[in-house]
């Protein structure tokens, strides 16, 4: 129980940050600690379009790497913690995928994204996390895939 409040304590910051982010994104890296910077330089060098946003929680760059938008997420002692993009709907476990058809008729796919964790820093998550942001005429909802391919209920996003 322990492993999922803190999953899930993680994947809301993410998809705060994700979905909403309000705080003002800096394409200077004035605020963005030596340490971060010369870790993400090593940990992503062929990054481009790199664009900083520093909170009280995390620093965090959004990019594009291989034509693909990421963000890289780095706690404030400069450790790497996660990294997250966009994925195809391919990318879940038809067992998820048959699941949320089920569960959520009447809701289309909007957005589904891969949520990586660095399980040195964080080691109640799961090395690896699927969100589906689902989309009806009156709601919109995100749920997570867990690790044996199950649906479960994650937030309400409007």
């Amino acid at each position: 129980m322990k492993k999922l409040f803190i999953t899930a304590a993680i994947a809301t910051l993410f998809s705060v940050s994700v979905f909403a982010d309000g705080t003002k994104k800096s394409n200077t890296t004035v605020n963005v600690s030596y340490t971060v910077l010369d870790q993400f330089n090593a940990d992503f060098a062929d990054a481009k379009n790199v664009s900083w946003t520093v909170n009280k929680n995390f620093q965090k760059a959004d990019f594009v790497t291989d034509g693909t938008k990421k963000t890289a997420f780095y706690n404030l002692q400069g450790q790497f913690v996660a990294l997250t993009q966009n994925a195809d709907l391919k990318a879940i476990p038809a067992k998820a995928e048959q699941e949320i058809a089920e569960k959520y008729k009447g809701y289309a796919v909007k957005e589904v994204i891969v949520l990586q964790s660095n399980t040195e820093v964080n080691t109640d998550a799961d090395e690896t996390a699927y969100f589906v942001d689902l989309k009806s005429d009156t709601k919109e909802v995100l749920v997570r895939i867990t690790p044996e391919a199950h649906i479960e209920f994650y937030k309400e996003v409007k």
